[in-house]
């Protein structure tokens, strides 16, 4: 099953959501892990220690280090981006789709933009 974690600002009525929704997910927050604060290669570094897909609403910052970390042949789970202006509910609906659906490696390597 994808595991994820939440970068500092992304939004948690999405993740309680999500955890309400599909309560076997595995989903953290960066700041519970002493994170907060930390910029974006060291959340990408850590969520791939950890095997973790990071789940964002950076869209200018957090896509740029991801695809920087790929093409220096340093892998990760992944980076879900979730534009503000998505809603809550759609974005945890498309959540428990890859939930249910995706394979683990699914989304190694990859920067992935909601609503699918």
């Amino acid at each position: 099953m994808l595991r994820f974690v939440a970068d500092e600002n992304f939004n948690h009525r999405i993740v309680r959501g999500l955890r309400r929704r599909y309560p076997a997910v595995d989903v953290v927050r960066v700041q519970d892990y002493g994170l907060a604060g930390a910029d974006d290669p060291a959340i990408l570094a850590w969520a791939a220690e950890q095997g973790r897909v990071v789940l964002t609403h950076d869209v200018s910052t957090m896509t740029a280090h991801a695809y920087s970390r790929i093409l220096g042949g340093r892998p990760m789970r992944g980076v879900l981006e979730v534009p503000r202006e998505v809603a809550v509910g759609r974005a945890i609906d498309d959540l428990v789709l890859l939930l249910e659906c995706a394979e683990d490696d699914e989304l190694d390597d990859q920067v992935r933009y909601l609503p699918l």
